[in-house]
């Protein structure tokens, strides 16, 4: 007669799960053991508001999209949470517990427990409801204090960690010199090196408190014809490296950022969103960018509704994936 004795084993920690493995492949192995539903999961964003009460964040309905059914998406994972903060006004304490909670129904969710990426506006300061605001961008290039800039971006990036938030959506690295256009006052200035050694210090300080700095808009933004934001850019290729791209690729080679946005606009023809010479053969393969390629809210939406190059939806995102080689967007 034999006795049963119990065993006792050791949980198996996941190779993801495990800090005694580099980074690199801690994330190899993650992407490897999830579906594809899983993995277009990662790259779709919902634009939220936090509650003025503490509870979790709401859906927000947009006139450009529906509102999401979060029960529906989560158990596949959410890549990115839209403006928790900077939708509408709510207490910063009681909007960093809201973001908390959604946080943990977001991990609770989904198999691998991962959380999403909060990302909020930080031009001129942290854009929410009783945070710093600090002078505009053209203010920045007056002062032609690249340390100054640093250290005022450093501290908009600590206000955003401090509640939770981890990607911010700036700075802006368009040279302009048509002011009509309407977003002047978001731009460092006309000079390309002016604009590009100040978006590297503003870059560097946000950075420096952990908030993911984001280089937009990719490229040639505030070039579009007549001054009319959205419209086509007509610019020849040598004036388009001279004055738009200079700003990205000194910030790419020199800041540290690690994502970068990409333009709305077409240029000669070709969305931004969709360029794959632009975000993969220049970005990627010439400058030697890493990190992510994001939309520009409504971007890959737009290839549809505005340039026209792509059908429906499906198509429209699968040129946006192709263009970077690596994508992540904010809301679809």
């Amino acid at each position: 007669m034999t006795a049963n004795v119990a065993v006792e084993t050791t949980p198996v920690t996941p190779i993801w799960n495990d800090p005694s493995h580099d980074t690199g492949t801690r994330v190899s192995a993650l992407i490897a053991a999830m579906t594809v539903e899983e993995k277009v999961a990662q790259l779709f964003g919902v634009w939220v508001g936090a509650s003025d009460e503490g509870g979790e964040v709401a859906p927000y309905q947009h006139d450009m999209e529906e509102s999401a059914d979060l029960d529906a998406l989560l158990p596949n994972g959410l890549g990115q949470l839209t403006r928790p903060f900077g939708t509408a006004p709510v207490d910063p304490a009681l909007g960093a517990l809201s973001l908390l909670r959604t946080q943990a129904r977001i991990i609770s969710a989904n198999r691998f427990s991962l959380p999403a990426l909060a990302h909020e506006e930080c031009l001129a300061g942290f854009a929410t409801w009783k945070a710093t605001a600090y002078p505009v961008p053209l203010s920045w290039g007056a002062t032609f204090n690249p340390a100054l800039i640093r250290r005022m971006a450093a501290a908009i990036g600590a206000d955003m960690r401090s509640v939770g938030v981890h990607q911010g959506l700036a700075p802006v690295l368009d040279v302009v010199r048509d002011a009509r256009w309407g977003r002047v006052e978001e731009t460092i200035g006309e000079d390309p090196y002016l604009v590009g050694t100040v978006a590297t210090a503003y870059i560097q300080g946000l950075e420096s408190a952990g908030i993911v700095a984001t280089l937009k808009h990719f490229a040639g933004y505030s070039a579009s014809r007549a001054g009319r934001n959205l419209g086509p850019v007509s610019m020849g290729t040598r004036e388009r490296a001279d004055v738009m791209l200079a700003p990205f690729e000194m910030a790419v080679r020199e800041s540290g950022a690690r994502s970068v946005m990409a333009a709305y606009t077409d240029a000669d023809g070709v969305p931004s969103t969709a360029d794959e010479h632009l975000l993969t053969g220049l970005l990627r393969d010439t400058w030697g960018f890493t990190g992510t390629v994001v939309a520009d809210y409504f971007g890959i939406a737009f290839l549809t509704t505005l340039h026209g190059v792509t059908g429906d939806w499906a198509e429209a995102a699968g040129a946006a994936l192709r263009a970077p080689a690596s994508t992540s967007t904010c809301p679809p």
